[in-house]
């Protein structure tokens, strides 16, 4: 029964099939977290979905104050549900699949190359599982070190449980805290801040981009995809934590009050989490306007492809920027590294950018009527974080009328599959092969 049911749901299609085991994991955790046991406050039923969705999404936006609503065991359905989302539904069953010894199809495959972002389907099954091996081991080894601080801070019970639940929200860039004041009480403690940084920067890194520099870690003949990550996200990085600490380094409400090492850490921290996870050590709606212009950048270029980050991803705005150089320059290839990007990659980095921005400009427009009493930097900004699952808020993910929350939800969701995983799902291949004469026209 439950393999014509599985052979059925294949056969949608790996973005249909993407589309509703993400639905059918959300429905569970939904279930779950009304559980009379998950909580200890009440806990609204659209709440509980708008949660649902923000941890299978690993976007880490919330409703509700999480400490003072959640039970243990309601945290660790979050948890849960962040790692399913971050690791990916389909990498977990392939893994369950070969510790159960049944043979893996075709069609699994497919849609394991779809959710993975790889360009074929060999070898996608050993990458789900070093995936899977991998994340457990970069989060066991978070755990154990993060539990050398906060178990002699909160006892050992309390101690281990933060360390669990924050290595996972933190490998898979979810933002979510135990805290109600999420970081913000370890912005002196580069010790914290560094592993929360670390795991970020590897969940961010995308699993490709891990494997590659550990099998060619002598030879360092990388792909060219970790070549673009690893450069990207220095220069990025780099530059983002320079320009957070130039334009908050006078601002008494965030960095002013801090000493010169801890303006450089909490500017580095922020410089990190903003392409995706959504910690923070400092207010972030104390910022100033110009930081937070900085930080929707940030949010909007995000992770790495085939990572557990949000945005456009990185060598996306890598691949466009590129392009527009090339063209300024008079160039008819775009070249990167010696290699030629095809005009596929471009296409589809034009698509994702073009689609990705579009969506956040229309979810604007709606929440602006929706959410009348916020105020539009606030809508804005949130709305740039919510689609790149970045999960920061200045103000309106707190006070969002049903409706808000039902359309940040689809956002969301929208977010995390992709826009053109999306418009996948109700398109049809052309197997037309007729090529029409070439025209130009009027581009200014």
């Amino acid at each position: 029964m439950m393999k014509k049911i599985f052979n059925k749901l294949f056969d949608l299609g790996p973005p249909r099939f993407i589309v509703v085991s993400f639905l059918f994991v959300l429905c569970i955790g939904v279930l779950l977290l009304n559980l009379p046991f998950s909580t200890k406050a009440d806990l609204p039923f659209m709440d509980s979905v708008f949660l649902a969705t923000a941890s299978l999404t690993v976007t880490g936006l919330t409703t509700v104050d999480l400490s003072q609503t959640l039970t243990p065991f309601g945290f660790i359905i979050v948890a849960l549900l962040v790692q399913i989302g971050g690791i990916g539904i389909m990498s977990i069953t392939a893994l369950v699949f070969i510790i159960m010894g049944r043979k893996i199809g075709l069609q699994h495959r497919m849609v394991l190359q779809q959710t993975l972002n790889v360009n074929t389907v060999g070898g996608v099954i050993r990458l789900a599982k070093y995936i899977v091996i991998f994340a457990l081991s970069v989060e066991g080894i978070a755990f154990i070190l993060l539990c050398f601080r906060f178990i002699p801070e909160y006892g050992f019970a309390e101690g281990i449980f933060s360390g669990f639940f924050h290595a996972i929200t933190g490998f898979n860039n979810a933002g979510l805290s135990t805290w109600s004041d999420n970081l913000t009480r370890y912005v002196s403690d580069p010790y914290v801040c560094l592993i929360m940084t670390t795991l970020v920067i590897i969940g961010g890194l995308g699993f490709t981009v891990v494997l590659d520099l550990y099998h060619h870690r002598k030879k360092f003949r990388f792909s060219l995809h970790t070549k673009l990550m690893i450069w990207g996200t220095l220069i990025v990085n780099g530059v983002a934590t320079i320009i957070i600490f130039l334009m908050e380094k006078s601002n008494m409400a965030t960095l002013g009050g801090l000493s010169i090492f801890d303006q450089w850490m909490a500017s580095y921290f922020h410089a990190i989490v903003s392409r995706t996870a959504g910690f923070n050590t400092v207010p972030i709606e104390q910022m100033n306007a110009s930081t937070l212009m900085v930080i929707m950048v940030l949010m909007f270029i995000g992770a790495g492809s085939g990572s557990v980050g949000g945005g456009i991803k990185l060598t996306t705005a890598i691949v466009i920027l590129a392009a527009v150089i090339a063209y300024l320059r008079g160039k008819d290839k775009v070249v990167l590294f010696r290699r030629t990007i095809s005009n596929r990659n471009i296409l589809k980095a034009l698509a994702t950018t073009t689609l990705s921005g579009v969506s956040i400009v229309l979810m604007i427009i709606i929440l602006s009527l929706t959410e009348s009493g916020v105020r539009l930097m606030a809508i804005v900004f949130d709305s740039v974080a919510i689609f790149t699952t970045a999960g920061f808020s200045i103000g309106m993910i707190m006070n969002l009328s049903l409706m808000g929350k039902l359309l940040v939800c689809f956002l969301m969701f929208f977010g995390k599959i992709g826009p053109l995983t999306f418009v996948f799902m109700f398109s049809k291949k052309s197997d037309a092969k007729i090529r029409y004469p070439e025209e130009d026209i009027l581009i200014s």
